[in-house]
């Protein structure tokens, strides 16, 4: 079994979260990433080596983006999640710092 992390950008946007139905949500979208993590759609480019799994919830599109360390240890790194729109440009943003 893959062992979790959640860095501190991801963190945050889950702890805000109010709505319970959202939080279950992405707690399921993350249980199918953790049982299947080469399930999602790789990224290219300058996010070369993320994944990305991206799911509706009450008409709006949410991602979560990952990347897989396999040395030593298996472990899912969840890099960052929220809603779809300008998703991209922040996950490159703080993937560059």
């Amino acid at each position: 079994m893959h062992k979790l992390i959640i860095l501190p950008a991801a963190a945050t946007f889950l702890k805000k979260i109010k709505e319970k139905s959202l939080k279950l949500a992405f707690q399921k979208a993350i249980d199918n990433i953790m049982q299947n993590p080469y399930g999602c759609e790789p990224k290219a480019g300058d996010l070369s080596g993320v994944y990305c799994c991206d799911f509706f919830y009450n008409k709006t599109n949410y991602e979560v983006a990952y990347t897989i360390i396999e040395e030593n240890y298996e472990a899912i790194v969840v890099i960052l999640v929220g809603t779809r729109e300008n998703f991209y440009n922040q996950l490159k943003r703080y993937m560059k710092s």
